[in-house]
């Protein structure tokens, strides 16, 4: 449901100015009822200057009465044709500037892991521009030497969701231009939800990686015990001929 601009302001000027319920500007503006319980306490947004929803084309009258009369009625945003879309901008996504400085590490990423993507791609993922995506792959970047590349979904620059589906795209635009993909790409281009659903292979300990031919049970016995069976004596290796150097020795 949308929420009114200024909803701290228009809060208090629905306190100030009507008899709706706690409840209903609450749900209004998306506050917690507490809060707007707060601002007629004049515990919260002390020196908030009331904003008017009905003069700022937010409100009609009949819906404030509406709500007034009925204290199950929830109040419905005043529809504006202009703002149909708005959620839906083009062009990079807007980056808090406390999160800036990680852009070129989830770029780096970006780039290593999922080259497949474009430029306008990776530019709406983490919201930065098409010369710093290009100055990172071309390792031309004045920090290059220091950036490590780290999951932008683990940076919170965009969500899950989000890269699997330019993962996906960029997986059916490479399938319709008919190139073939190497089996490491092809596992990159795999979802999240898809990996997590494979069987997990069972993988070799690297310890004892190219000896697979070898048996590691316990059939060896048999054969130790055939080994033993023919080893002589060490005795026997020094029992020299009896007699044999006493009559040389005689005179």
């Amino acid at each position: 449901m949308a929420k009114p601009i200024m909803a701290k302001a228009t809060a208090v000027w629905l306190v100030d100015n009507t008899t709706i319920s706690f409840k209903q500007i609450a749900d209004f503006v998306g506050m917690h009822e507490l809060e707007v319980q707060g601002i007629a306490d004049g515990d919260v947004a002390a020196g908030v200057k009331g904003f008017d929803p009905v003069t700022n084309n937010q409100l009609t009258q009949d819906e404030i009465d509406a709500a007034q009369n009925s204290p199950l009625h929830k109040l419905a945003l005043k529809f504006n044709a202009a703002a149909q879309g708005e959620e839906k901008r083009r062009g990079p996504r807007y980056t808090p500037l406390s999160k800036r400085q990680d852009r070129p590490a989830s770029i780096l990423w970006l780039v290593k892991f999922h080259p497949e993507l474009t430029d306008g791609q990776v530019s709406k993922l983490v919201g930065t521009t098409k010369p710093t995506i290009q100055a990172i792959r071309e390792r031309t970047h004045w920090n290059i030497a220091n950036i490590q590349p780290i999951d932008p979904v683990a940076l919170g620059l965009c969500k899950q969701s989000e890269l699997d589906a330019a993962v996906q795209k960029a997986a059916a635009k490479k399938a319709a231009a008919g190139e073939v993909m190497t089996d490491d790409e092809r596992r990159k281009l795999v979802s999240t939800e898809q990996s997590l659903g494979m069987d997990a292979e069972p993988k070799i300990p690297t310890a004892i990686e190219g000896l697979e031919t070898f048996s590691l049970s316990d059939d060896t016995s048999d054969d130790e015990d055939d080994n033993t069976s023919g080893l002589v004596d060490a005795d026997s290796f020094f029992n020299l001929p009896s007699g044999g150097g006493d009559e040389d020795e005689q005179p």
